[in-house]
């Protein structure tokens, strides 16, 4: 196994996670309507969710993908992340025409590759973009480095900050 890609690591709040998700659902405004949203599960269903109240759209399907076999950034290699398996495809639609395709990250754009065959005609956008995947996304808001690990709040623990002392005293 290589050596992790990841060298720099970038915590999000629920707070900013909602706010960027807010900020996606502002740039989608000028995107024709559409006839629902597709959260791309897990990392999707948060911002999709967020986006499908801000542009009144009631109707939310979800499309199960596995592209991350393990969760933890030091383990992961090149290899186990280029395998996507689709586990659950929507519902609604066939085409994704007038659809909207919602998750909360695109790194290497592995996922949507995956997906545009599947719905060609769909409007792809992400929260937060890396520069090896941003050319597969029609929309996002924000853009990382490609070795940044973004640690999204579902990801973290709540948990008292050591004092300053108790740091000192380590």
């Amino acid at each position: 196994m290589q050596e992790s890609v990841y060298t720099k690591g970038f915590p999000v709040s629920w707070e900013e996670l909602h706010r960027t998700a807010k900020a996606l659902a502002w740039r989608l405004l000028e995107e024709p309507k559409f006839d629902g949203v597709i959260a791309i599960t897990r990392g999707g269903l948060v911002p999709a969710a967020i986006v499908a109240r801000e542009l009144e759209i009631r109707v939310v399907d979800t499309l199960s993908a596995i592209s991350y076999h393990d969760n933890s950034a030091e383990k992961l290699d090149e290899k186990q992340r280029e395998t996507v398996q689709i586990v659950k495809a929507p519902s609604y639609t066939k085409t994704g025409k007038n659809w909207l395709i919602v998750d909360d990250l695109v790194d290497t754009g592995e996922t949507i590759k995956a997906l545009r065959p599947i719905l060609p005609k769909a409007h792809y956008a992400t929260v937060y973009a890396k520069p090896a995947g941003r050319a597969q996304v029609d929309t996002f808001i924000t853009e990382v480095s490609q070795d940044t690990w973004i640690y999204f709040p579902w990801d973290l623990e709540m948990k008292p900050a050591p004092t300053i002392s108790e740091q000192i005293n380590k």
